[in-house]
């Protein structure tokens, strides 16, 4: 028998989890112990204390697509019309079948991203995005605040007093305290996001 006591398991794992202090009632540290973001993110590892991983798909599937040049497309559909918005050069015969492929599972408008996978397969990716027509906004990308005094609008990052009534209405479900992100896609098509402030 050892003069030496081992110390146990729970506590030498704690320690490398850089969660010792919680174990004497303090606050726990590293990257398990990070909040969400804002944005809802995780923090922290995924598999390490029940963080999910984000799930950044809602769809994935594998087609044969001939025809196209590169390694990988990427496209949005953004509306039931069939208009694709290619990233790309690539032949729209190529980029339809790869459409075709996803939207079996979900409908425009969305975002999707494919990867070769062979000489003809492809595997391809899609999530559901949410566009709307806003013709008073110019730049590519806007930021909008809406809080309690009122609303800031942000354009390619310089604030301006213009108004936004399209992106002002994304995301009402939130509450009257929200960011509502936007990106141009052609025109006067953005894609837009939001979040509770």
């Amino acid at each position: 028998m050892g003069l030496f006591r081992r110390r146990p398991l729970h506590e030498q794992l704690a320690e490398r989890g850089g969660l010792e202090h919680a174990l004497d009632g303090g606050a726990p540290r590293g990257p398990a112990a990070a909040p969400p973001g804002w944005d809802g993110e995780q923090r922290g590892e995924a598999g390490i204390h029940g963080v999910p991983r984000a799930r950044r798909w809602d769809t994935v599937a594998t087609t044969d697509a001939a025809g196209l040049r590169g390694d990988a497309v990427h496209f949005v559909a953004t509306g039931p019309d069939g208009t694709l918005i290619v990233e790309e050069d690539e032949p729209d015969d190529g980029v339809r079948s790869l459409a075709a492929a996803v939207e079996q599972a979900v409908q425009p408008p969305y975002r999707a991203e494919a990867v070769r996978r062979g000489e003809r397969v492809w595997a391809v990716a899609a999530r559901r995005i949410e566009v709307v027509h806003e013709p008073d906004v110019r730049g590519d990308e806007a930021l909008l605040v809406l809080g309690p005094v009122g609303a800031s609008l942000t354009v390619d990052g310089r604030t301006t007093i213009a108004r936004a009534p399209a992106l002002e209405r994304v995301g009402a479900e939130l509450g009257a305290e929200r960011v509502v992100r936007a990106r141009r896609l052609d025109g006067d098509l953005w894609e837009v996001e939001a979040a509770p402030l």
